[in-house]
């Protein structure tokens, strides 16, 4: 049994956190924080969720865990990861502080200087089924964000096969507790509600760095990014659709295969069967990205789908704390 810990308990992605740690056979949730509800059970932030204590962070018990889950806003969650990694803690960390490497990049997306940037080399950008050789031996793991998870994994097999002819449209559409918990004007219900909203397009969006500097990572020549991110008038789920312009020689049968064989036999990844694109009911309330392919003359529209605040956040993060620690992936997740 693995004793771990969680900061930011009462958000959206804290709540769903705790929901699977609870029931996960090989972990055992120690200790559980806010900063605004402390004293308080989560029960009372949440009706109908677990009747469980919310300390303060300057009073959790960080000696007494073996890994640590963050849920904090960016700049206070790299400072606590320090503290815990000092501690021999491991860390898997849902916000965005260690997930670009470069600083210069960090602060001019951020709006602040990285408060540890020291630790930055050693983070694993923890997309389950790209870093599964390194988790285990990782202390420090970035959870990517929600686009980039749907984003990233349509990808990966035709910037790694060398399909992709030229820059890559990517059309995405999330549920509003993306946003988070913290009310908004443009998350109000009326403002939201009958509505679709495009939102941060261009080069506008703080996920858009985090994509190219993987796809920098995965390709010499990576395809360039046209993203607009929209705002569905639902509460959770997420579909990217992705315009691929497809390289010479690359038909429906030669993709199918090359998907196949990159996903097949992974748990967390559905490939639909041909003219099946992916929909939000293919994900919701699952750790499963549903991926889609049509071809189009030539180009791929590849259509992934997600829930947010699973695959996309916190299922996402129990998956890679399982691999961390060498249980089985969806260990807690089914």
């Amino acid at each position: 049994m693995i004793e771990v810990g969680l900061f930011g308990a009462s958000g959206y992605t804290g709540h769903e956190l705790v929901r699977l740690l609870l029931r996960h056979p090989h972990a055992h949730l120690r200790f559980a924080t806010s900063r605004s509800h402390a004293g308080r059970s989560l029960a009372q932030v949440f009706p109908g969720a677990p009747d469980l204590p919310l300390v303060a962070p300057e009073e959790a018990p960080l000696e007494d865990v073996e890994a640590l889950f963050l849920c904090l806003p960016h700049g206070a969650s790299a400072e606590t990861a320090a503290a815990a990694l000092q501690l021999g803690v491991r860390v898997i960390d849902l916000s965005a502080d260690f997930r670009l490497q470069d600083t210069a990049a960090y602060a001019q997306w951020y709006g602040i200087e990285h408060p540890a940037p020291d630790l930055l080399k050693e983070a694993v950008y923890g997309l389950t089924e790209v870093a599964r050789a390194a988790l285990p031996r990782a202390r420090l793991v970035a959870n990517p964000g929600c686009y980039p998870t749907s984003v990233l994994l349509a990808l990966y097999p035709l910037v790694q096969a060398g399909a992709v002819a030229g820059p890559v449209i990517v059309d995405a559409k999330s549920g509003v507790s993306g946003a988070g918990r913290t009310p908004s004007l443009t998350t109000h219900f009326v403002e939201v509600a009958d509505n679709l909203k495009p939102y941060k397009i261009g080069r506008a969006h703080r996920h858009l760095p985090e994509m190219e500097q993987a796809l920098a990572r995965w390709s010499a020549d990576p395809p360039p990014l046209v993203f607009a991110p929209h705002l569905l008038p639902v509460p959770r789920g997420l579909l990217s659709t992705l315009y691929v312009p497809l390289a010479a020689d690359w038909d429906e049968c030669r993709l199918r295969a090359l998907y196949q064989q990159a996903y097949g036999r992974e748990p967390c990844i559905l490939l639909l069967p041909p003219q099946e694109p992916a929909t939000l009911a293919h994900a919701l309330h699952t750790n499963r990205c549903a991926l889609g392919l049509t071809v189009a003359g030539g180009t791929l529209i590849v259509t992934s789908a997600i829930d947010n605040l699973l695959k996309g956040a916190s299922g996402q993060a129990v998956q890679n704390f399982n691999a961390m620690f060498g249980f089985d992936e969806q260990e807690g997740l089914i």
